[in-house]
């Protein structure tokens, strides 16, 4: 039986009004997730199945909670035997392999703090992690070249942290895998000084840092119990089910889809530890294990769309979910059209959980990111701080009263002027720009950075890119401003062609008359760049801001 009715003592509601009104999230005292929720399993039942993983070697298994109690206490007893403590950051580089799961939930059990990342750090990215956080330890999977960045960065440091390997040893390196060998797996409880505390830093994200440097995200032990929301009234898992959520466990979208939310409200997680994503590899095992939910970011969806789908059985899905970036309508019309199911989009930062979505129960708008969650009860401020009227851009921003929510960030860590920046007013200020309709639903715009300015109007980048992407030629598009004498900006397209599709003058013109046609004469972009590949951020995120740097805006 689910653990969900420990924490949420009311589950199901009427309408979306009730849940804005009836949901209530219970925090016990030093929660922990790793002792309350994966032990508690251990416990009460051990062969309850927690993931199903597999590699693209073939190799395929299924995780109980014991195994998974047995492979964190190992690992907490590896960690503290290198001098890891209470309140020690440790960053893991683990992409998708069994042991992330073990060393996360190891660390939360010593209460120290999980920093996860990608492999795609450059030696620059891992100097500046090692600095800001002052990271202790890292662990990472086995490869050279991401190797010989990590000793680069670390020779930099005054105190240079402790390398890890999650198997095999090499000169200056430990080997994880022989620790957890050696660990007799023997753990108790941390208690007085040593227990985690509510307020307790657990883990630190640095954001995607789509327009500046990546920020620390900080979030204390309750954090897990945000993502109740997240799980179960979103992705709509069900206990006994099989949740697949797509995203690397360097990115923040994990948390969201790959351990918490699921496991309280008793669904298990699906992992494919893939070295490259493949579209068709991707429908072929949510086919052949069941997958009962989905959740994965528009982009993940434009490559699924261009798939025959009628090729897969999707008898087992259930449900599917989109976030991580503004959900074009076409997107969401073709995969209606080859699947029978609506997707679920909903809006929020690696701050938080669930900000604004289209919960369960809720009738979708195509292109619309849902109504406001009842966590943070998020509104549209005009500049000034008032709230806007209907039908009027604003940016998003979650109220005083909400900012210690559950599932909101403690604050941007060792960060007092960021704190100050979006802190600011009495509200947290997310930096996105949307509009409200009648309804109640919220509509994206943009970033505030990447709103366009041209001949006195404000363009939303996603309106254009939505109507490019109605166009069968265009497989991803970036729209930012260019500077122009006359009309201070252009509107410019930046677009990766789909199979099929070469660059020329008449597609360009063809691209510009099409969005003419679909939205207001003014947004079309009046300057076209085919290129091969968007710049993007580590978790995937479109970097408009280097397209704008490259042309001088």
């Amino acid at each position: 039986m689910s653990l969900l009715k420990q924490f949420v003592p009311r589950s199901e509601f009427a309408s979306y009004e009730d849940f804005r009104a009836g949901l209530a999230i219970h925090t016990p005292e030093s929660f922990n997730f790793a002792y309350d929720v994966v032990d508690h399993y251990a416990r009460t039942e051990p062969t309850r199945r927690a993931m199903v993983w597999c590699n693209d070697a073939g190799d395929e298994r299924n995780v109980t909670f014991a195994d998974l109690k047995d492979g964190s206490d190992r690992a907490a007893q590896v960690f503290q035997r290198h001098g890891i403590r209470k309140g020690d950051a440790v960053l893991l580089i683990l992409k998708g392999r069994l042991e992330f799961w073990h060393a996360l939930l190891g660390l939360h059990k010593l209460g120290a703090i999980g920093v996860p990342a990608t492999h795609m750090l450059t030696e620059h990215d891992l100097e500046y992690r090692f600095e800001r956080a002052g990271i202790r330890l890292v662990l990472t999977v086995p490869d050279a070249a991401l190797e010989a960045a990590i000793d680069q960065a670390a020779a930099q440091q005054a105190a240079p942290p402790l390398k890890m390997r999650l198997h095999g040893g090499r000169e200056g390196w430990f080997d994880f895998a022989a620790g957890m060998q050696a660990a007799d797996g023997h753990w108790e409880r941390p208690s007085g000084a040593a227990a985690t505390r509510n307020d307790d830093t657990m883990l630190i994200y640095f954001s995607s840092g789509t327009t500046g440097q990546p920020k620390m995200v900080a979030h204390d032990f309750t954090y897990p119990l945000g993502h109740i929301v997240t799980a179960k009234f979103w992705q709509n898992v069900r206990d006994g089910g099989l949740h697949y959520t797509v995203a690397d466990t360097g990115w923040a979208k994990s948390a969201w889809g790959k351990l918490y939310g699921q496991w309280i409200c008793g669904s298990a997680v699906f992992v494919h530890d893939y070295d490259k994503f493949s579209p068709t590899k991707t429908l072929e095992m949510c086919a052949k294990f069941g997958v009962t939910t989905f959740c994965a970011p528009p982009t993940v969806y434009r490559f699924l769309i261009k798939e025959d789908l009628s090729k897969y059985d999707f008898s087992k899905l259930e449900y599917a979910v989109v976030a991580g970036e503004p959900l074009n309508p076409e997107v969401y019309e073709q995969f209606l059209k080859a699947t029978g199911l609506r997707l679920m989009e909903a809006y929020g930062q690696t701050e938080m959980t669930v900000g604004v979505g289209n919960f369960v129960g809720m009738e979708p708008k195509p292109g619309s990111m849902g109504k406001p969650s009842p966590l943070y009860e998020m509104f549209l401020a005009r500049p000034d701080g008032s709230r806007c009227d209907p039908g009027e851009q604003g940016e998003i921003v979650v109220p005083q009263e909400r900012l210690r929510a559950r599932g909101m960030f403690q604050g941007y860590h060792r960060d007092p002027e960021g704190n100050a920046r979006c802190l600011r007013g009495g509200v947290y200020h997310t930096g996105d720009v949307a509009w409200q309709d009648e309804d109640g639903y919220f509509w994206y715009v943009g970033r505030d950075d990447d709103l366009i300015k041209s001949s006195g109007y404000r363009i939303g980048p996603f309106e254009v890119e939505s109507a490019l992407m109605e166009h069968p030629a265009v497989m991803e598009c970036a729209v930012t401003g260019v500077p122009d004498e006359e009309r201070g900006q252009l509107v410019k397209a930046t677009i990766v062609l789909a199979k099929g599709y070469e660059p020329s003058d008449e597609l360009q013109h063809e691209l510009q008359a099409h969005v003419k046609k679909v939205t207001a004469p003014y947004k079309y972009p009046r300057v076209v760049e085919f290129v091969r590949e968007l710049p993007k951020t580590i978790s995937g995120k479109i970097r408009r801001v280097e397209i704008r740097a490259q042309d001088g805006a």
